[in-house]
C-alpha cells in the first residue's frame, strides 16, 4: 500500500465515524424536536380545552343573569303588594261592616278609613313612594301640571294656589306630577 492509499483509508475510516456522527447528531435533533412538538401540542390541546370551559362558563353566567334579571322584574313588586295587602282588607272589613248593619256610625267609618289611608301611606313611604302637595310653593314644570291660572294679588306671580290632585314621586322621579292652579298678576 502506498501512502496515499493508506491516507486515503484513515480518511475513509474517520468518515465513517463523521457520517454516523452527524446521523447520531439528527437523529437527536429531531427527537428533541419532536419532543418539543409533543410538548407544544399538549399545551395547545390544554388551552383549547380550558378555553372551551371558560366559553361554557361565560355562557352559563350570561343565562344565569338574564334569568335573575327576568325574575326581578317578575317579582320586583312582590314585596310592595305584601305590604297592600293589609289595606285591601281593611277595606273590605270596612264595606262588610257597612253592608251587615242597618245603621252605619259615621265616627267609626271615618276612624276606620282614617287608619286604612295611614296604612297605605305608611306602606307607600316604605318603598320611597313620597307625595307632592305643593300648596303655596312656587310653581316647578317638573313636578307641577297647571290646570289653570287664576289672577290673585295676595299672592305673587307663579305661586301655587290649589291643588286639584297630589303629585307623587318614587325614589325622586317623577310618577305623577300634581295638578295644580297658579296664581298670576291681575289685569
Amino acid at each position: 500500500m502506498t501512502e496515499e492509499q493508506k491516507v486515503a483509508g484513515t480518511e475513509a475510516a474517520t468518515e465513517v465515524p463523521a457520517d454516523s456522527e452527524a446521523d447520531s447528531a439528527q437523529a437527536e435533533a429531531a427527537s428533541e424536536l419532536h419532543a418539543l412538538l409533543e410538548d407544544a401540542r399538549s399545551k395547545a390541546d390544554e388551552h383549547w380545552n380550558q378555553c372551551l370551559r371558560l366559553q361554557a362558563e361565560l355562557d352559563n353566567l350570561r343565562k344565569r343573569g338574564e334569568r335573575d334579571l327576568a325574575n326581578a322584574h317578575k317579582f320586583a313588586l312582590e314585596k310592595f303588594a305584601a305590604e297592600l295587602l293589609p289595606v285591601k282588607d281593611s277595606l273590605e272589613m270596612g264595606l262588610a261592616a257597612a253592608a251587615e248593619g242597618e245603621t252605619i256610625d259615621p265616627v267609626k267609618l271615618k276612624e276606620g278609613t282614617e287608619l286604612t289611608l295611614k296604612m297605605l301611606a305608611s306602606a307607600m313611604e316604605k318603598f320611597g313612594i313620597k307625595e307632592i302637595y305643593p300648596l303655596g310653593e312656587k310653581f316647578n314644570p317638573e313636578l307641577h301640571e297647571a290646570m289653570s291660572m287664576q289672577e290673585r294679588d295676595d299672592v305673587e306671580p307663579n305661586t301655587v294656589v290649589t291643588v286639584v290632585q297630589k303629585g307623587y314621586v318614587l325614589n325622586d322621579r317623577l310618577i305623577r306630577p300634581a295638578m295644580v292652579i297658579v296664581s298670576k298678576a291681575p289685569a
